[in-house]
C-alpha cells in the first residue's frame, strides 16, 4: 500500500436518539444516528413503526377504507 493516501481512523462516539452510546473507529469522527441496535425492532423484538417523513400517515391516509353507508335496496 502506499503511504500518505489514507485518512485517518480515530476514535469516534456513536450517539444514538434513544440515549445509547457506544465506542468504535471511523475517519468521520463522532456520528449522530436515529436508531440503533438497541432500538431497532428486528434486535428488540418489539413492533415500532419508524417515521421520520410521515410516509406511514401518509399510506395510512391514502389507502384507508371509507366508510360509508349505502342505502338498503328494497
Amino acid at each position: 500500500m502506499r503511504e500518505g493516501i489514507h485518512p485517518d481512523y480515530k476514535k469516534a462516539i456513536v450517539t444514538c436518539v434513544c440515549g445509547n452510546t457506544f465506542e468504535t473507529r471511523s475517519t468521520a469522527g463522532n456520528l449522530k444516528i436515529e436508531i440503533c441496535s438497541a432500538c431497532h425492532p428486528f434486535f428488540t423484538g418489539r413492533q415500532k413503526l419508524v417515521d421520520s417523513a410521515g410516509r406511514v400517515e401518509r399510506y395510512n391516509k391514502k389507502y384507508a377504507k371509507k366508510t360509508t353507508e349505502t342505502p338498503a335496496v328494497s
